[in-house]
Formats: structure tokens, sequence, C-alpha cells
């Protein structure tokens, strides 16, 4: 694997919002972790795999209709994928490290 980035940009319409939180909208960790997810699946070609998540860390909030940048590497773990999300202008947002696993067999859904 190689190392990779990717803009990302939560709509300001994402329902996500609605809850969180009301007056000052930010896009939860959760949505956060989806994207990034979504966006290595289809960086990397992999087919719907079961992400294991190794950990994460939130240091900035993102709020709607910003876009942050996602970077990947391989991580020290066997199989698993160090990234790093930051703002445009660079300043950090999250990091943390996904390890794909096997996609979900027929009987699991």
């Amino acid at each position: 694997m190689t190392p990779g980035s990717r803009e990302l940009h939560i709509a300001p319409a994402h329902p996500a919002f609605a809850g969180h939180f009301p007056g000052r909208p930010i896009v939860p960790g959760v949505v956060l972790l989806d994207e990034v997810a979504r966006a290595l699946t289809a960086a990397l070609g992999l087919d719907r795999p079961r992400w294991q998540v190794g950990q994460v860390k939130f240091v900035r909030p993102v709020g709607p209709g910003e876009s942050v940048v996602l970077r990947w590497k391989p991580a020290a773990t066997h199989g698993a994928i160090a990234f790093a999300i930051e703002t445009v202008d660079g300043v950090a947002v999250a990091s943390g490290t996904l390890t794909p696993g096997h996609p979900p067999r027929a009987d699991d859904r």
C-alpha cells in the first residue's frame, strides 16, 4: 500500500447536524470515521471490509460544509492503516488507525 490523500467534504445539510449540536453544529466523530472508512475502501479497492478501529484521537471540531484532508499510510501494526485528518490549512483534526477485516458473510447480514 502506498501513502495517499483525499479531500473530504461534509455537506452542510448532513442529517447529523440536526442533533450535533443546536446552535453550534459540528460533525460527529462517528461521521468522520465513516468518511475515512469509505474513502479508504474506495482508494484501496477493498470489497466492503469490516473496519476495526485501533485507536482514534479527535483534537478539533469540524463544522458544516468544512473541507478537510485525509492522509493515510501503512501503520506499524501489521495490516493497519494510519490516518490523519487536517483542515485544508494543515491544522490537525483527528488521527488514528484502522484495520480492514473480512467482508461480511451472507449469513451475517
